[in-house]
């Protein structure tokens, strides 16, 4: 028990803590406000009889888990009268997942069979209301703490990137956007614990604003999301979910490190968890440092460290009508922005330096061996803080269930890119919003369970800083659905509608001479009001041919609204190296995805195919500019790019095949191999500007894995080895007009990874230690995602742009703490 518990809340990636899951289809949750139960059972291997000490056993209706004893039993009190889904999980076992009645008194014997995969793996994202996932028809991907846990990475976006459709733009280690099937930013929506989070998502040079220590799991919806959560879920949605609350009456604690090569990373995390009396609590507080990164050509890559601090928790009741929390997440990073310009003699990287007492007396110097070894910070940087408070609360009314969740947010971003004054704020935004989401689940009719909710928010964003990229402006943002789901034999069908209203009012801006705000000068900007509506939908079945073959099918309509930038920027944009022109008649994308999917689990093999069609309508996206001579234009004083909004109809399609060979009765031994792909073009386009720019490449990876629960009479326990290959395809697809986008050349990566929880001999882990190496073969490599790509020509070796990480060692330890 206190192995699970401690390891799942203390890993910067998860120990062992267990998603809810819905009622079954066809035994739908019927609960009423009776006299609380207590539930308990005992958890056994269904082979040898063995009790299974630390199996987790949770309610996701009621936010209630424990785990199980020495002996394999446990114990849930105070739980309402009613029928409610029970999963119960426990590392190297199929997942079981049953509806028990809580008032029957009858304890519960569960036996669980070894297994090489997740066969009852179960959703909260993208669907009304928690559902096993082999019976949800929407393209979801489920990236659980064994996962987490055996990845080192520099940010959370980092550590799920490899998963098959994923891809990231990344700036730098620090800064990673998430992108699905070939779409990311505002057109993919970003969830912490099921909440929208709000930042500045129309930027490529600034992240999501999540701990990645905070993160148990984590859940991906490959397809129009807009159902349920608006706009800017056109290409889906990632929902960061952290580990479930403990068992009543327990204290926990656990304090991890991580130290990582390269740039020489330093993480640490403190965790305290506990339940008593009903009211429970998590706090976490989470403190990283890294320098200058490196690679093959670039050496140390100048001003690419970062700082962070984060605190994240709850505190809350859990009673029989249901549960109330209170939430908090606060995330605070200082990060270098890499400009990438070097010494045309030396190679080295230049600094901007002011040398005069006039301000705009600059001058390029080459940075010395000791500025690249340390963990300094220097002009340009950006330094972003979001705080969220936020309340979630699940009711029980009788035969139906009501949830509320409303949360404020702040998100201040400041950017600093004076050498004469490095604590001027060129740019700044500050971002309030408030959110709201409720939904009322229906009481089953005839095996009909509906849902119906509303949720939106409102936005305020004002300009701080002395420079101005885009304009202040008010959101206001509301949408209305109702989704239902049946059960028809072997068929699950799923269907919604939606419809959504969202209006921005971006203020006029006017400058004087000195480019300050005034009441009469040049128009920076002209001011505008614009108001978008749009209906969404889905349907779609899953249909359980077998018991190991499943096939499904979705149709979805998607809808996003053009963004701040996309509608007003004009300015220097430091973080893409380039200068950006919105244009404020832009039209709202709509999308229609076709989904189509087949898996199949037996005891040797694990196959799952997922193909998509994505028909995308004034399909938004920057384009460079020409000047008068016909050439592609630039920033007459910097020399940087000037690129203008522009849209037209797009089609992205492709897919991922992932092939998982675990023969039997060698559970212990696993060959996995993905494949992904997407293809994007723009129709009636000449050459060089029929393809999406920015599109990710065409991805093989391969890994062999070995896992072994226990180690003979050994103090190892889940023992774990495996190595992989990763080879990224050349994408020359590209977006070659008016030099807006350049062709990457393949690579292929080797990574390694090890690590043993250690025990005392009797199942209780002493610590945990995590051992990997990326890149073992340092090879020299440019995303196709990497902003750094596009930055300045290398004279001393003839290459353009900034090189991604070269080789890096990770070793993590995460020790385990419980009170009494």
């Amino acid at each position: 028990m206190v192995r699970y518990s401690l390891l799942s809340a203390g890993l910067l990636l998860g120990g062992g803590s267990v998603l809810g899951q819905a009622p079954s289809p066809t035994r739908p949750a019927r609960v009423a406000p009776a006299a609380v139960q207590s539930t308990t059972g005992r958890v056994t291997d269904a082979n040898s009889g063995e009790a299974l000490p630390g199996a987790t056993i949770y309610f996701p209706d009621l936010k209630r888990a424990t785990a199980t004893t020495a002996d394999g039993s446990f114990q849930l009190a105070n739980l309402p009268k009613g029928r409610f889904l029970m999963q119960v999980r426990f590392v190297g076992y199929t997942t079981v997942v049953q509806t028990v009645e809580t008032g029957n008194g009858q304890p519960l014997t569960i036996a669980l069979s070894p297994a090489a995969t997740e066969i009852g793996q179960v959703v909260v994202t993208g669907v009304s209301a928690s559902t096993e996932l082999r019976r949800s028809p929407v393209p979801t991907s489920v990236i659980d703490q064994t996962r987490l846990r055996q990845t080192a990475a520099t940010n959370a976006v980092d550590a799920i990137a490899h998963t098959p459709g994923l891809s990231q733009i990344t700036t730098g280690a620090a800064i990673s956007k998430p992108v699905i099937r070939g779409l990311g930013s505002n057109r993919l929506v970003t969830l912490n614990n099921g909440a929208k989070q709000e930042g500045q998502q129309w930027g490529d040079e600034h992240g999501i604003e999540i701990d990645e220590y905070s993160v148990d799991r984590v859940e991906i919806i490959k397809g129009p999301g807009s159902l349920l959560y608006g706009s800017d879920a056109l290409a889906g949605v990632i929902n960061f979910l952290p580990p479930e609350p403990v068992d009543e009456g327990r204290i926990l604690g656990s304090v991890a490190a991580n130290y990582q090569t390269n740039n020489y990373l330093q993480g640490y995390s403190l965790m305290n968890a506990g339940n008593l009396n009903g009211v429970n609590w998590m706090v976490r507080g989470t403190g990283k440092l890294a320098g200058n990164y490196r690679n093959r050509y670039d050496g140390r890559v100048y001003n690419s460290g970062f700082r962070e601090l984060d605190g994240s928790g709850y505190v809350g009741v859990n009673k029989s009508w249901g549960y109330s929390h209170l939430t908090f997440n606060s995330f605070n990073q200082e990060l270098g922005l890499v400009e990438g310009d070097r010494d045309s003699v030396s190679g080295r990287f230049l600094k901007q330096v002011a040398v005069g007492l006039d301000p705009n007396d600059i001058v390029g110097l080459p940075v010395t061996d000791n500025e690249l070894r340390g963990y300094g910070i220097g002009v340009p940087s950006q330094q972003i803080n979001h705080l969220r408070i936020g309340t979630d609360n699940s009711f029980i009314l009788g035969q139906s269930r009501l949830t509320l969740n409303v949360g404020w947010q702040q998100n201040l971003r400041r950017e600093f890119g004076n050498p004469a004054d490095d604590q001027e704020t060129s740019l700044y935004f500050q971002l309030h919003t408030v959110d709201y989401a409720v939904r009322y689940f229906l009481p089953e009719k005839n095996g009909w369970q509906t849902t119906v909710g509303v949720s939106g928010m409102r936005q305020e964003n004002q300009n701080k800083g002395v420079e101005f990229l885009i304009p202040a402006y008010d959101l206001t943002d509301g949408g209305m659905f109702g989704v239902t789901k049946k059960t028809f034999g072997k068929l699950d069908l799923t269907g919604g509608l939606r419809y959504d209203l969202r209006r921005i009012t971006a203020d006029r801006l006017l400058l004087d001479d000195d480019e300050r705000p005034a009441t009469t000068g040049e128009e920076k900007f002209p001011g505008f009001q614009s108001t978008f509506r749009n209906v969404s939908g889905s349907f779609g079945g899953a249909f359980s041919a077998t018991d190991k073959l499943v096939l499904k099918a979705n149709l979805a309509r998607g809808f996003r609204a053009p963004n701040i930038a996309e509608l007003g920027s004009n300015g220097q944009h430091e973080g893409t190296i380039r200068y950006e022109i919105g244009e404020p008649g832009l039209k709202a994308e709509t999308s229609f995805q076709v989904d189509g999917g087949v898996s199949y689990i037996s005891d040797h093999v694990g196959l799952f195919v997922d193909a998509f069609r994505n028909g995308i309508s004034n399909y938004i996206f920057p384009a460079r500019l020409l000047n008068a001579g016909g050439t592609a234009d630039s920033v007459a004083t910097t020399g940087d790019p000037v690129f203008r909004y522009g849209q037209g109809d797009a089609r992205l399609a492709g897919g991922e095949i992932t092939l998982d060979l675990h023969p039997h009765p060698f559970d212990w031994l696993h060959f996995e191999n993905s494949f992904s792909m997407v293809r994007a073009i723009q129709f009636d386009q000449p050459a060089g500007q029929k393809y999406l720019p920015f599109i990710p490449a065409d991805r093989l990876q391969s890994e062999l894995r070995v896992n072994f629960r226990k180690v003979g009479t050994t103090r190892l326990r889940n023992l774990y080895a495996r190595g992989g290959v990763e080879y990224t395809f050349a994408q020359n697809r590209v977006f070659s007009a008016f030099e807006t986008e350049t062709r990457t050349p393949g690579y292929t990566l080797v990574n390694l990874s090890a690590g043993s929880d250690i025990t005392n001999g009797q199942d209780k882990t002493l610590f945990s230690i995590y051992l990997t190496a990326n890149n073992l073969f340092d090879v020299g490599y440019q995303s196709h995602l990497s902003r750094l790509k596009y930055a300045a020509y290398n004279p001393s070796n003839g290459r353009s742009g900034v090189f991604n990480q070269g080789r890096n060692v990770s070793v993590r330890l995460v020790v385990p703490l419980s009170f009494k």
